[in-house]
């Protein structure tokens, strides 16, 4: 009795009292109290009074039975609930709709739709809108989309549909679904509108991806005297994401800001990722730095919006604030983190990250699984992103995705092929992405039979429509099988809207096979397309230059000088010691730069026995083949191997990233270097990860 509330404890003292009569009534709205309360104690209480006073074997008595089972539903004692549902002596449309409701509510949704059979079978019973209600949210909890629909057309025979709740069950369950035509069709057909039907039909929309349809819905609500509430406008800075259309956003923005509606942390987390989603990171802050309170959905917010705008510094930064705060990240805080570390490619972080992951005990979180293998493998460490898919206790698509992925961006198409035989052979359906990993394999291996198979059959088989990216890789493909008239061919007759990068593949191609007369007119093409894409002026530059056209080569830059259009400068960085050493080519700027000079010096002195020639056509300039070689020498990436070479741990590998496509001088450089000092040297480059080994590269000299 001790562990009753105050006000448990006075109503059981009454009950207690032998001279005390309690009618039914009292009863009856006691057991709602306890209820709405959640007082368990009180309710086993009002139950043994029943069974003393013998109150629950006459059929009169079946208005405080469902009460109870209203109560042990509410209270997660389904088992007790079904217990005194099974003793009633008779059952109502009440008892029936308790119990299936108590079901719902704890998970059991398969539960609720035998309930209901039986209701009709057992009792005879017709069954009411309330009924339906709970009957179509077990169907779409459950996935039964086919007694959801024989449902739905008794609803329409019975009247039952014009029932606002019973129309916005309907509406739920077709969006979750995933039939959104059907949901608007009975949000259409149906008369009767509230701010629960437009949440319900908007949100199926924009989760859905039917961004155009939401609009004409959002519109029409706008045009009815509607009163929007959180939920709605949690939707609708949804849809402003989605659509990155900033000015609406605002307009919405400014609405909530003059209505009644409470800023909570929903509101607060939608208005932050819509104006992240919109570019706009400096809005998304002022609202971060608004809030009094902040929760950890809000500061995932926050950083999530930092990454996707390329912010990854701050993002991280931000990670340190959250701890002050006294605020404990949750899986999805530690995915942007480790995101925002594989846009940085920095690799200590993210095994310093893994530790708090580790610690934290969100380790076998599948947001978090994918995370890692996405950093690992972004970061150059491939041989530890499989051993995260090798520990993961559940995957999903992206698991198999982001590895698959990851081994083609490695050049270890075996690798990749072998995974994605795996993946069929698990029962997983490959998508969009998948395939892109597939191609991209296909094209590291040579595999251009297979390729045009997967590409012009199987993924139509398994419902995928070819994209963009797919016909990149496609034609990278034929490209590096030397088939350059197909491939040109395939970007002239293919149904979808090409971009630069498809027909610089095929111009890089050119470069590469020496095919300079093709490249040109590819070239000029491509130019005509985007006036201002600095790789194709590079290429061209360098075809030019490796026919020895300097005429060519001179009228590429003229031309570049005129747009105003500038090449990048080539930039790499290497991470040693958790500090990260950048390099220019020629740079002196780094303190140890005379010893670092003099490493390269001797690095490539003893290479030359081995086979190496510098390979002066790389240089664009028309000068002594002497001055040529210096101009090789110091390209960034060996300087920042040499680097690596004199301060890296024995046995370590030298992880190099670079902003622009490795040369070819530096390529074979590298892989001579492998080998005369016995280590493992990656280099990411603007197009893949090259590992260099034993005087050998993943990418078998095609890049």
């Amino acid at each position: 009795m001790r562990a009753l509330k105050p006000a448990g404890n006075q109503v059981a003292q009454v009950l207690f009292k032998p001279t005390t009569f309690i009618h039914l009534n009292h009863i009856i709205k006691l057991l709602k109290v306890s209820a709405d309360t959640n007082n368990l104690i009180l309710a086993k209480i009002l139950h043994s009074l029943l069974l003393v006073t013998n109150q629950t074997s006459t059929r009169s008595n079946r208005y405080p039975l469902n009460s109870l089972i209203n109560v042990y539903a509410k209270s997660n004692q389904i088992s007790v609930a079904q217990k005194v549902f099974d003793r009633m002596p008779e059952r109502n449309l009440v008892s029936w709709c308790s119990l299936m409701a108590g079901y719902l509510q704890t998970g059991f949704s398969l539960q609720v739709i035998k309930l209901f059979k039986d209701m009709t079978l057992v009792d005879s019973l017709r069954p009411n809108e309330y009924i339906f209600a709970v009957v179509f949210s077990a169907c779409s909890d459950g996935g039964k989309a086919l007694e959801g629909r024989q449902c739905h057309g008794y609803v329409v025979k019975s009247g039952l549909v014009f029932h606002q709740y019973v129309k916005n069950a309907l509406i739920n369950m077709y969006s979750k679904f995933s039939d959104v035509k059907e949901a608007m069709r009975v949000f259409s057909l149906v008369p009767g509108y509230d701010v629960y039907s437009y949440n319900l039909v908007l949100n199926g929309l924009v989760q859905q991806g039917f961004s155009n349809e939401a609009i004409q819905v959002l519109e029409r609500l706008m045009g009815e005297s509607v009163e929007w509430d959180s939920v709605t406008y949690v939707t609708v800075f949804g849809l402003c994401a989605c659509l990155k259309d900033l000015k609406l956003g605002l307009q919405v923005h400014c609405r909530i800001l003059t209505s009644d509606v409470e800023l909570d942390v929903f509101v607060n987390s939608a208005i932050i990722n819509m104006y992240g989603k919109c570019g706009k990171v400096i809005n998304a802050r002022k609202t971060f730095d608004w809030l009094q309170v902040k929760n950890v959905v809000v500061w995932t917010g926050i950083m999530a919006a930092y990454f996707q705008n390329g912010c990854f510094e701050e993002a991280l930064n931000l990670f340190s604030e959250i701890k002050i705060g006294d605020v404990s990240p949750n899986g999805f805080t530690f995915a942007v983190m480790l995101n925002s570390t594989a846009g940085l490619s920095a690799l200590r972080h993210g095994n310093v990250l893994y530790g708090e992951i580790v610690k934290s005990g969100f380790k076998d979180h599948v947001i978090v699984g994918n995370a890692l293998i996405n950093m690992y493998a972004k970061c150059g460490d491939i041989e530890a992103a499989s051993k995260v898919f090798l520990d993961m206790m559940y995957r999903d698509c992206i698991t198999w995705n982001a590895m698959i992925c990851g081994y083609s961006h490695h050049g270890l198409g075996k690798e990749a092929m072998a995974l994605f035989n795996d993946l069929l052979a698990a029962g997983e359906c490959p998508n969009y992405v998948t395939f892109v990993g597939v191609l991209s394999a296909c094209s590291h291996l040579g595999l251009v039979k297979e390729g045009l198979y997967y590409l012009n059959q199987f993924m139509r088989q398994v419902g995928v429509e070819p994209g963009l990216e797919h016909y990149t890789c496609v034609v990278g493909l034929l490209s590096k099988a030397g088939l350059l008239d197909e491939a040109e061919k395939l970007l002239r007759s293919i149904p979808v809207e090409l971009d630069v990068i498809a027909w610089r593949t095929l111009l890089s191609a050119c470069h590469v096979h020496r095919n300079y007369g093709f490249g040109r007119r590819i070239a000029e093409f491509v130019l005509e397309m985007d006036p201002n894409d600095v790789g194709t002026y590079t290429l061209l530059s360098n075809i030019y230059a490796k026919a020895k056209r300097w005429d060519g080569v001179v009228k590429i830059r003229k031309l570049m000088r005129e747009r105003n259009i500038k090449k990048e400068p080539g930039v790499s960085w290497i991470e040693i010691r958790n500090v990260t050493h950048v390099f220019v080519s020629d740079d002196c700027q780094h303190p140890e730069s005379t010893q670092i000079y003099e490493k390269v010096k001797e690095l490539l002195a003893r290479i030359k026995p081995l086979g190496y020639i510098p390979d002066v056509t790389a240089v664009l300039h028309d000068v002594e083949e002497e001055q040529k070689e210096d101009y090789l020498s110091y390209h960034s990436e060996k300087l920042a191997i040499a680097y690596g070479l004199m301060h890296a741990p024995l046995e370590a590998p030298i992880r190099v990233f670079k902003n622009l496509r490795m040369c070819e001088d530096c390529h074979s450089a590298a892989k001579l270097i492998s080998k005369l000092t016995n280590s493992m040297i990656i280099v990411r480059d603007a197009n893949r990860f090259h590992s260099f080994q034993n005087g050998c590269c993943s990418c078998a000299d095609y890049w």
